[in-house]
């Protein structure tokens, strides 16, 4: 821990804090959509559970670095582009993502089959299998980025650990901001399709920036918030004018 007494050292923890929180954004949104399909009393337990999960996940990961670094060698070729075993988990991860961000859009938008309205609500059990399938693929950049950035293992942990102690203080407020407005569950929805497809791409060899999507999504959120704004600075007068006219 002699880290703890330089200024490098610090540096490069708030450094590396800043980074696994907004590498974990992802992670929270889809971790907020799909215990959002739980029943009401289950819904805080297993967003906290996803987190902790991530959070010992990328632990794990870290202590056994050696062999998460060893994912980076290829493992075969297809069609002359060599694969290796990170490649693969994260075109996996990305291909599930984007089947669940397509079907939950689909969901949202075009509703039910009336002919299975009555179908069950997701189980905690499943849920939570979600989340940790997830959790993996989003913890090898998220490990292998530390790694990159940071040489002593405290460090990484320290952030590591910080890092998911915000998130856990920040989930409920944005789990239940998504839920509020339909609108920003769509985009959020759009966010996490677009980091599947990323994601895919990565696993194929070729790399896309995750910044570019992060702008572009900040963007329409910003957007996205002012027309919430607007919508409700006009809801008393659009009710009064109504009062008025009945």
């Amino acid at each position: 821990m002699h880290w703890m007494t330089t200024a490098e050292g610090w540096a490069a923890l708030l450094t590396l804090t800043v980074m696994e929180i907004v590498l974990g954004i992802d992670n929270i949104i889809f971790i907020a959509i799909v215990a959002g399909k739980l029943p009401a009393g289950q819904r805080e337990r297993a967003r906290r559970t996803g987190l902790f999960l991530a959070m010992f996940i990328r632990i794990a990961l870290l202590m056994s670095i050696v062999w998460v670094m060893g994912l980076t060698r290829p493992l075969l070729t297809v069609f002359g582009l060599e694969l290796s075993g990170r490649s693969l988990i994260l075109a996996g991860g990305g291909l599930f993502l984007i089947f669940k961000s397509t079907r939950e859009i689909h969901e949202n938008l075009e509703g039910e089959n009336p002919e299975h309205t009555a179908r069950p609500t997701a189980s905690f059990a499943g849920t939570i299998v979600q989340i940790l399938l997830l959790d993996i693929v989003f913890s090898l950049d998220s490990v292998i980025t530390a790694v990159g950035m940071a040489n002593r293992l405290s460090i990484m942990v320290a952030a590591m650990v910080i890092a998911m102690l915000v998130m856990l203080a920040s989930m409920g407020a944005v789990a239940g901001f998504v839920e509020r407005h339909p609108s920003v569950k769509i985009l959020a929805l759009a966010f996490l399709l677009l980091i599947g497809a990323v994601l895919v791409a990565d696993g194929m060899g070729q790399h896309v920036s995750k910044a570019y999507i992060y702008v572009a999504m900040a963007f329409s959120l910003f957007v996205e918030l002012l027309n919430l704004r607007y919508r409700k600075r006009r809801q008393p007068v659009t009710l009064r004018r109504r009062y008025e006219r009945g």
